[in-house]
């Protein structure tokens, strides 16, 4: 991988570059983060045309480096306002990878109106009018685009929150099966590529691998005993998912329950990976799911509803305690059509969570109020002011409400770990201003 993909929206142009200097060196998080550092000017406007969208494969995906095949999004984000990493499993970054590419930089901004998507295979790069897709959910985005150009097609694409800029939106990534439930979703990164007027980026490196090795024997061996490692001590969360810790975290008293005011969930053993796990069993969904091809932690499921119809997959730890114990809700069927809800219009979980505990908070409807957070999600789908505000994360939800318990640092909401029993999250947010 040694080669840079530029797209430029001002003037729809596309150039690819070598990629020089200590770039040829980084992957992932370090090369997005420092190419917004080298580019990006810090007082540019996030939504404007001098922020910019770095995609980014790890240094070793599409090796057989075990759970290597993640991928990273970079920009500046509209909720911090700093540099912001995002990342997502799925099959996106495997394709980037073979097709040689060591990141995609989108920069600049239409000066049409309407949607594009990026078409990106073997015979290179392509920027097409897409206005079709206008209104999309991110389900519906990626199964219009598999169905005109092959399922073979990986897809990277936003929902209706990214097209309307609001700023917890996020990137969605198709899985394995083609769904569309990974997702870049911190920061609001979907809003950066919406703003450039991107629905969707489309990738398939047609069985064309790059990927070379000094010593392909010797890669493979440690690759292959390392692989063997996980998946002897990740066997709970194979088998329970991220969801495992909902329990232990709970008896430390460390549970964000109740817009975070206190660390101990009375309907956690509700909501939790034991739970989880036998209702996927009973429902002929799926366990020891890998959030991409290669790994073998497989901590992802495939959660159905009681008729064994698909709802989602990827349901895990943080979406269900922020949309979950965080408004007092306690049925894992709700948290499930919750996370749908924002995998479909194309929001982060963990601020939409936060969000609604904080509106919780202000009194406009009860901790546990199922019917009502269902109410909210018809606002932001209809794109209602009070939609807008919720879209727009949880930091700003508790100002346009008076909230003074607002679990957010600079801009953000935190991870489902209460600070003040995880004193390593304490430090890491030590700006919150959580009471």
């Amino acid at each position: 991988m040694m080669k840079i993909l530029r797209i430029n929206m001002n003037n729809l142009a596309i150039a690819e570059e070598e990629a020089k200097g200590e770039y040829k060196n980084l992957g992932g998080r370090a090369l997005t983060s420092r190419i917004i550092k080298d580019e990006v000017e810090p007082t540019c406007h996030p939504l404007g045309e001098h922020n910019k969208i770095i995609i980014a494969p790890g240094l070793l995906t599409g090796t057989t480096a075990p759970c290597s095949g993640r991928l990273s999004i970079g920009g500046k984000s509209p909720l911090t306002g700093t540099i912001k990493e995002s990342n997502a499993g799925g099959t996106a970054s495997q394709k980037i990878a073979k097709l040689g590419y060591k990141a995609i930089i989108i920069e600049g901004k239409a000066r049409q109106d309407g949607l594009y998507i990026i078409k990106i295979n073997t015979s290179g790069a392509e920027i097409i009018r897409a206005d079709e897709l206008k209104g999309m959910g991110t389900y519906q985005t990626a199964q219009t685009l598999r169905d005109k150009y092959g399922d073979s097609y990986s897809v990277i694409c936003i929902g209706p929150a990214g097209e309307e800029k609001l700023s917890a939106a996020s990137i969605a990534v198709t899985n394995i099966e083609g769904e569309t439930s990974r997702h870049a979703a911190r920061g609001g990164l979907g809003a950066v590529l919406g703003s450039k007027r991107i629905k969707a980026i489309i990738i398939d490196n047609e069985k064309q691998d790059k990927i070379s090795y000094a010593d392909e024997k010797g890669f493979k061996s440690q690759a292959a005993a390392f692989a063997k490692s996980l998946v002897e001590t990740k066997q709970v969360l194979t088998k329970y998912g991220t969801a495992n810790l909902v329990g232990p975290i709970n008896a430390l008293k460390g549970l964000p329950t109740r817009n975070f005011s206190v660390g101990e969930f009375e309907g956690a053993s509700k909501i939790s990976g034991e739970v989880l796990r036998e209702r996927i069993t009973e429902r002929n969904g799926k366990t020891g799911h890998p959030c991409h091809p290669g790994c073998v932690i497989r901590c992802s499921n495939i959660y159905n509803d009681e008729k064994g119809n698909y709802i989602t997959s990827g349901f895990e730890y943080e979406t269900i305690i922020l949309t979950g114990s965080n408004c007092g809700i306690d049925d894992l069927d709700v948290i499930a059509k919750i996370d749908r809800f924002c995998d479909d219009f194309g929001l982060d979980t963990m601020d939409t969570g936060a969000a609604i505990g904080v509106l919780m908070e202000s009194g406009l409807l009860e901790f546990g109020d199922t019917e009502g957070v269902f109410n909210l999600l018809k606002e932001i789908k209809q794109l209602t002011p009070l939609g807008r505000i919720i879209g727009s994360g949880a930091e700003i939800t508790g100002k346009v409400f008076g909230v003074t318990r607002v679990p957010t640092v600079k801009g953000q909401a935190i991870s489902a770990y209460d600070p003040r029993a995880f004193k390593g999250t304490g430090v890491t947010y030590a700006t919150s201003p959580m009471g």
